[in-house]
């Protein structure tokens, strides 16, 4: 393993290649009962759609009153019931809840319905690209560019703004930035007509008052909020020598278990629901790693501490390919982004049960 370079005023920059895969052989050679785990969770597509239905209910049960009272119930049930829904659509990104990929898109435009703005399909692009391309500041949305991290500084109010726009950071700043990937393709517009004519329907049947709750739970759900703080715990490296990080408090529970992270890149065939048992079964992979129990505190620390900037991130050389935005199907039926190599062919990891990399 090479030498880590940087300091607070820089990324932490390394020539190491990203730990999952090395973990995942080993995970799987310690105990290969962990296969049993992998493979799609019907019910989740219940769920996403049983939490659709609920947050339209509350668009149109408070949204026409006060601000006074709709704002609170944003806040606390809206971006509770829209921060689940992103988790849901996450599992869609690795086609955990039905085996066909289109069942999975499908399923995922449909929770990004009380979202308002139309970024399923992108999130799921990105995201794959995440996992393949971890640390790569071309190709991985997850990293704070140098610009963004620039402007913000050391500042605990810039921060906290930098925490409360995160739904501009993803969805405008971050893409603009990773230009060696396409942003719309088939799907993506798919996503973007749908979402449109969902929202365009809502307004013409029920006035402008319950899209204002949808957009104010949309924002608070990956914003300045408890759950919000989920975007700095997975990835930002706070500890020497860790690059992922997990979760195990009590939000986990309205969260379908989001916060086991590590476990999530270890095993990516490995559903929400059969998360905790990763770490039941091989608590020795985990009991090592620094590990938060309280969202809310790790995002007051974030905010207060001088010392951790937008570059507390771990990056590494990037990979010199061509990136295209059409999906391929894996063994599994877990989609990757299609990557062409320029200069050489990269090594097929086995990345989770059964599976290649996600």
């Amino acid at each position: 393993m090479s030498a880590v370079s940087g300091s607070t005023f820089d990324y932490i920059r390394v020539t190491y290649g990203e730990p999952h895969a090395a973990r995942t052989r080993q995970l799987l050679a310690a105990h290969p009962e962990l296969r049993a785990l992998a493979g799609p969770t019907p019910t989740s597509a219940a769920w996403t759609i049983g939490l659709v239905i609920t947050q339209c209910s509350l668009a149109l049960l408070v949204g026409h009153r006060s601000w006074m009272l709709w704002v609170p119930c944003a806040y606390v049930i809206g971006a509770t019931i829209d921060h689940a829904l992103w988790a849901l659509i996450h599992d869609c990104s690795h086609n955990l809840m039905f085996r066909s990929r289109t069942a999975n898109r499908l399923i995922a435009i449909v929770g990004n319905v009380p979202l308002v703005f139309p970024a399923a399909m992108s999130f799921c692009k990105y995201h794959l690209l995440h996992h393949r391309h971890m640390g790569d500041l071309e190709l991985d949305a997850g990293i704070p560019g140098p610009t963004e991290s620039r402007v913000i500084g050391r500042s605990g109010v810039a921060k906290a703004i930098w925490v409360a726009g995160t739904a501009l950071v993803q969805g405008v700043i971050r893409p603009r930035r990773l230009t060696r990937v396409r942003l719309l393709d088939g799907w993506t517009a798919i996503n973007i007509v749908f979402q449109l004519a969902a929202v365009a329907l809502l307004v013409r049947w029920a006035g402008m008052a319950p899209l204002e709750y949808l957009i104010a739970s949309s924002v608070f759900a990956i914003g300045l909020h408890p759950l919000g703080a989920r975007w700095i715990q997975e990835h930002f490296a706070l500890v020497p020598g860790q690059e992922t990080y997990s979760y195990y408090g009590p939000l986990n529970k309205v969260s379908f278990n989001v916060g086991y992270h590590n476990e999530h890149h270890d095993l990516l065939t490995v559903p929400w629901s059969r998360l905790p048992e990763v770490r039941r079964i091989a608590p020795e992979f985990y009991e090592g790693f620094h590990a938060y129990t309280s969202w809310t505190a790790l995002l007051v620390r974030f905010v207060r501490d001088r010392d951790i900037t937008l570059r507390s991130y771990i990056i590494r050389p990037p990979t010199r390919s061509e990136v295209e935005p059409r999906p391929s199907s894996t063994a599994s039926g877990t989609e990757q982004p299609v990557v062409q190599h320029h200069r050489r062919t990269e090594q097929r990891d086995d990345r989770s049960p059964g599976a290649s990399t996600g």
